[in-house]
């Protein structure tokens, strides 16, 4: 934000010009840092909630360092979406107190408390072992956000008494994210069991007729159980933002 432009404003605020909440929506929309090859929204929380995130896959190490340093500069609680091993690692060295996630292929940055913003639990259930990295890096995503979440993993149609076991806590999610690849059946066998919103995630996994998880994602389209809604391939950031927004409401 320019200072001559932030003077404005709270002169304006001050003289009576705008009332509060005027000035508050000029706010929401002002600031951003131009870091070179990226242009850093450093009022992403205020609009959203959460911090802007970096999605590191197709990013090089000095990019995201320019923007975690941006970021960090602000205060702000940061995460990394999809960064492999060796850029986390690389990453860690400028940002020592920062945490990678390898299973979730996540690295976090937390400079504050992460204050607890939902008002009930997020399930993640995953279908297989194979679907762990994308159910991991929606219960990291959660976590972030400030949301209490719970993980029942490995419990797939191909064995369905494993999810039934923990029925309980099915019953007891406020939202639940539902992960699976291969015909991506999982998700209509929990929207047809519970009264809660349920986001379907379609992984990558499977054999060669899964398409890369596009079986997946046409099931997951085509459930015959009303009320689940499904993200993209191999989307779990997306399915915990979702879900974390239904989880303040």
């Amino acid at each position: 934000m320019e200072p001559n432009e932030l003077r404005t404003l709270l002169r304006d605020f001050r003289n009576g010009l705008l009332d509060e909440e005027e000035a508050l929506e000029r706010l929401r929309h002002l600031p951003f840092e131009d870091v070179g090859d990226a242009m850093v929204d450093h009022h992403r929380s205020l609009r959203q909630g959460f911090p802007e995130v970096i999605f590191g896959e197709s990013k090089s190490v000095g990019q995201i360092e320019r923007i975690m340093a941006s970021l960090a500069a602000k205060g702000n609680n940061i995460l990394v979406t999809r960064i492999d091993e060796a850029k986390a690692l690389a990453v860690r060295e400028a940002f020592p107190r920062a945490l990678h996630h390898a299973e979730a292929r996540c690295l976090t940055l937390e400079q504050k408390p992460i204050e607890s913003r939902g008002r009930g639990t997020v399930l993640v259930v995953s279908a297989g072992t194979s679907d762990l990295p994308v159910a991991s890096e929606a219960l990291v995503t959660l976590r972030m956000l400030g949301n209490d979440a719970e993980h029942l993993y490995d419990v797939g149609v191909a064995g369905i008494h494993r999810l039934l076991a923990r029925r309980e806590t099915l019953f007891a999610a406020r939202v639940v994210i539902v992960v699976a690849g291969m015909e991506g059946a999982l998700p209509s066998v929990v929207g047809g069991l519970v009264d809660r919103p349920v986001i379907a995630v379609p992984t990558s996994v499977g054999y060669g007729a899964s398409f890369g998880g596009i079986a997946a994602l046409l099931g997951m389209l085509n459930s015959c159980a009303a009320g689940v809604t499904v993200v993209n391939i191999d989307n779990g950031f997306g399915a915990a933002v979702a879900a974390s927004m239904i989880n303040r409401e």
